[in-house]
């Protein structure tokens, strides 16, 4: 396979440079809006299958530390927010639901299966702490209730 090796400028005109011969990739859109004089990209598709590994792997790496240290801040601090709680369990359970659908094909069911054992974690960690949290409000909700009939 030949190297091809591109060299764009920008001139008078408008170029619009398609690659549609590909049956394997993961696409990246942009998310900063900065303008420049240089060229505008509104879609990327990485091809190379190693390459899209190490994005995917440091993408979910990042998401998971992401999940571990807001759970670490919620058990430490003094919190009772259920509503909090059962948003980021929403959360989690839909980042799992990405997990299996659009990033297997790309990581393997390997290490898929190695994520998910690991999301299972932090959700049973999260709901032991919505169980408890729902313990306390019923525990107070009662002796405010007994206190009134007396």
């Amino acid at each position: 396979m030949a190297n091809n090796h591109y060299y764009i400028t920008k001139g008078t005109y408008d170029a619009v440079i398609n690659i549609s011969n590909y049956n394997y990739g993961y696409d990246i859109t942009p998310k900063n809006s900065i303008n420049y004089d240089g060229i505008t990209v509104n879609k990327l598709v990485i091809i190379k299958k190693s390459f899209i590994e190490k994005i995917l792997k440091k993408k979910i790496k990042r998401k998971l530390e992401l999940y571990l240290q807001f759970i670490i801040d919620f058990i430490d601090g003094d919190e009772d927010d259920s509503e909090t709680l059962r948003e980021v369990l929403n959360d989690i359970t839909r980042y799992k639901e990405i997990l299996r659908y659009k990033y297997l094909k790309h990581l393997g069911e390997e290490y898929i299966d190695l994520l998910l054992r690991k999301i299972e974690l932090l959700e049973y960690e999260l709901r032991v702490k919505l169980f408890t949290i729902e313990e306390k409000q019923i525990t107070y909700d009662e002796e405010i209730k007994g206190h009134r009939n007396r």
